[in-house]
């Protein structure tokens, strides 16, 4: 949030809440943090995600939520969405492969996710503090490039609003 151009607000969003997905839930009662899941990626102008790797791919829980978002398939929240992926990793190639699977799954949900630049933050215990602050400056410059690079991409790959 702190190296977010200008025109760029940031709202984080937890994913503890959101329970395991369950197509047979979704039908007639989403629960009640999925249909807030849905409602705030609607809402937004863009989606950016952000991810650890663990055992070469992406956690469990984020992959749980795009499971969600993807659903109803026609008219997803993800559905057109403007999309950055970026992640942080104590292993050398950073968050490659999570982020590999989670652009894949883009694939279905017609998400357009942005390709480069690429945030891959590897050996990410060097680069933060304890605190969880980046402390690297060379990467807190890319991430700020990286961020005003995606307001472009949103603007670009942004879809059309109805007229009311």
């Amino acid at each position: 949030k702190e190296l977010a151009p200008g025109e760029m607000k940031i709202d984080i969003e937890e994913l503890s809440g959101v329970p395991m997905f369950n197509a047979d839930l979704d039908v007639s009662d989403p629960p009640e943090a999925v249909e807030r899941l849905r409602r705030l990626v609607r809402s937004a102008d863009g989606l950016l995600l952000v991810t650890p790797e663990y055992n070469h791919g992406v956690p469990g829980v984020l992959k749980n939520a795009i499971d969600w978002l993807s659903q109803p398939l026609h008219g997803s929240p993800l559905e057109g969405k403007p999309t950055a992926l970026m992640g942080a990793s104590t292993a050398v190639a950073g968050t490659a492969r999570g982020q590999t699977q989670l652009r894949q799954s883009f694939i279905l949900t017609n998400t357009p996710a942005m390709l480069r630049p690429e945030v891959l933050v590897g050996r990410a215990h060097e680069r933060f503090d304890a605190e969880g602050r980046l402390t690297d400056e060379p990467t807190r410059r890319f991430l700020s490039d990286f961020l005003r690079q995606f307001v472009e991409w949103i603007h670009r790959n942004r879809p059309a609003r109805p007229h009311a």
